[in-house]
């Protein structure tokens, strides 16, 4: 700006008065590097202009950058927030599902040692009955009560024997004793096909069985009718293979299975499902 004012200046003294022609050359010469300079000062003003814009571009797409990733943050934040509540949720039904599994494992422990207790009651109480007609097992929460044929019936009848009446008194004694458990009759044969004018085949013969030995316990003993359940399984789940005399007469038996009570069951289930 200063130069431009001297080149004003120059030239005003040019128009009032004569100057020599070494003065003349200097002065276009100051001249031309004025308008050299001014052509710098411009071409730097267009390229200050030029990149101007492009950061006011750069500018605003960073705005918008920055309002996409506000928008992405506050999503997430909406996430979390709503995962936390879902896992507070989560954590809430794993707390209720422990507390029923510790519930189920106490009354399980319970029901364990309840069946020990009425196994041993059980075996005590017939510890004059030979070992060979008598076997007591708790398995999975159930005890199996397991009487030989050769105690119980005479070859191919139905009829109790008397000699089986003390032990059934016995067993009566106990089951009534034990009010929370419910009872399986299942009568067993072996292999040996068998059919009389009261018997198709060994499917008869066990149900049969297994119904006298209910209604004994039942008019006998007063076990209540409605805990009892007597069913016939014939020779299709024998305890050994029937190939030789001795194992026939294992698979000949009578099975009393005392199991919990399925009402308590199903009281538990509720439970878990509240």
């Amino acid at each position: 700006m200063k130069r431009i004012i001297i080149l004003g200046f120059v030239i005003s003294l040019l128009l009032s008065s004569c100057v020599s022609k070494k003065k003349y050359n200097m002065l276009k010469q100051g001249k031309a590097e004025t308008e050299q300079y001014l052509r710098e000062y411009k071409d730097k003003f267009y390229k200050c202009t030029t990149d101007k814009e492009k950061l006011q571009t750069r500018l605003e797409a960073l705005n918008d950058n920055n309002k996409t990733l506000q928008d992405a943050l506050d999503k997430c934040v909406n996430l979390n927030q709503q995962g936390n509540v879902n896992i507070s949720k989560l954590l809430d039904e794993i707390n209720k599902s422990n507390k029923y599994i510790r519930m189920l494992i106490v009354e399980n422990n319970k029901k364990d040692s309840l069946n020990k207790v009425l196994s041993t009651r059980i075996t005590r109480s017939l510890k004059d009955v030979d070992t060979k007609d008598l076997d007591v097992k708790v398995k999975k929460g159930v005890v199996f009560i397991s009487l030989s044929d050769k105690m119980m019936f005479k070859s191919g009848k139905t009829k109790i024997n008397k000699q089986a009446d003390s032990v059934l008194l016995k067993l009566a004694r106990i089951i009534n004793d034990y009010k929370d458990y419910e009872v399986l009759i299942e009568g067993h044969t072996d292999n040996v096909p068998i059919h009389t004018s009261c018997m198709k085949d060994n499917w008869d013969l066990s149900a049969l069985r297994a119904t006298s030995i209910a209604r004994k316990l039942q008019d006998d003993f007063g076990v209540d009718p409605a805990r009892l359940t007597a069913g016939g399984r014939g020779e299709w789940v024998p305890k050994v293979s029937n190939d030789t005399p001795e194992n026939r007469e294992i698979n000949r038996r009578t099975e009393i299975i005392l199991l919990p009570n399925l009402k308590q069951f199903n009281q538990l289930m509720e439970k878990g499902h509240q």
